[in-house]
């Protein structure tokens, strides 16, 4: 007999569950042939569909609404859109949130470097304007810069305690609603930030600061050679997001007639009556604002996310000037 132990066993190279000439075809034939073991079939979700339907027909339907309301009163919301006291407190609006921004960012890096000193005292001053400023409502905040006047009748440059002046100016003349809008925005901002610049610091790797401090460096050069660099991709996010709000928040001016685009619109439909044509036009205009901030901010996180992966090029180029001793 000529038959072999293998074709006998039925245990050769083609019998077998992984034999294609069985009636069953194993795993490691199908992944062979390129054949999925299993075809999976997405269920059918009625209800994601059905959804997706009510709200593109609430949609269509609430703009429909809009559209087609005549107590809107849109020929006099584009008669206004770019009417020019319309326009003139929407430049107030953009002067006041880039100024209070500004402002507000040099006071929170100022107090978070304060938070994190090795003196008891400046950690204490930081730790009060925070509090205070975080914990009372920005809209106290500008009435009470609005009537500073009334605490402090004048301001004056000399020789404390009663001394002789030197200068003095008024405080109603000094204190315009404009800067009572400024200093209160600004101040309050700064109490923000220096939370969120505080964080960005902590998130560096200290051993980031003492390597720059055993080539000498002084707390200042590591500052802002070393550690800012690599805080500004914590920073960078929230401070858009200040920003944006900021935008908004100016319009709390308003309680103090600051001239700003909702105060106009206000000053406006008292006027003509028009308070919802107003209020929409207003209401355009921040949504442009706001639109615009965060296409920037969104383009900036991408400039910053690219450079942090050469980011510790950056800082070893910021050191090598005292890794050759040249500390200046």
């Amino acid at each position: 007999m000529d038959s072999t132990p293998d074709s006998a066993s039925g245990s050769g190279p083609d019998s077998g569950p992984d034999s294609g000439h069985g009636p069953h075809r194993g795993p490691g034939l199908a992944a062979r042939s390129g054949e999925l073991p299993i075809r999976a079939v997405h269920p059918p979700r009625p209800g994601r569909w059905i959804m997706a339907a009510l709200a593109a027909l609430f949609l269509v339907w609430l703009a429909y609404t809009i559209i087609v309301n005549e107590n809107l009163h849109w020929d006099v919301i584009a008669s206004f859109l770019v009417d020019g006291r319309i326009l003139g407190g929407l430049w107030v609006t953009i002067q006041l949130t880039v100024l209070s921004m500004a402002i507000g960012l040099a006071l929170g890096v100022l107090a978070a470097v304060m938070q994190l000193s090795g003196s008891p005292v400046l950690r204490g001053a930081s730790a009060l304007y925070t509090w205070f400023f975080r914990g009372t409502p920005l809209l106290v905040q500008l009435i009470f810069w609005f009537n500073i006047g009334l605490v402090f009748p004048a301001f004056s440059i000399g020789i404390p305690f009663d001394g002789p002046k030197l200068i003095e100016w008024q405080a109603n003349e000094l204190i315009t609603p404009f800067t009572a809008a400024l200093l209160g925005l600004a101040i309050n901002e700064g109490a923000y930030m220096a939370e969120i610049v505080r964080a960005g610091i902590r998130s560096v790797d200290p051993g980031q600061r003492e390597a720059a401090e055993s080539l000498g460096m002084s707390h200042r050069q590591v500052l802002s050679r070393v550690v800012l660099p690599q805080a500004m991709r914590v920073i960078i996010p929230p401070t858009g997001n200040q920003f944006i709000s900021m935008l908004k928040t100016t319009s709390m001016v308003s309680v103090i007639a600051g001239a700003e685009l909702l105060t106009v619109a206000q000053r406006i439909y008292l006027g003509t009556f028009e308070v919802i044509a107003m209020l929409v036009v207003a209401s355009i205009w921040y949504v442009v604002l706001t639109t615009l901030a965060s296409i920037g901010q969104h383009f900036i996180e991408k400039r910053f996310e690219r450079g942090h992966h050469t980011m510790p090029g950056r800082v070893r180029r910021n050191l090598r000037p005292f890794a050759r001793g040249g500390v200046s």
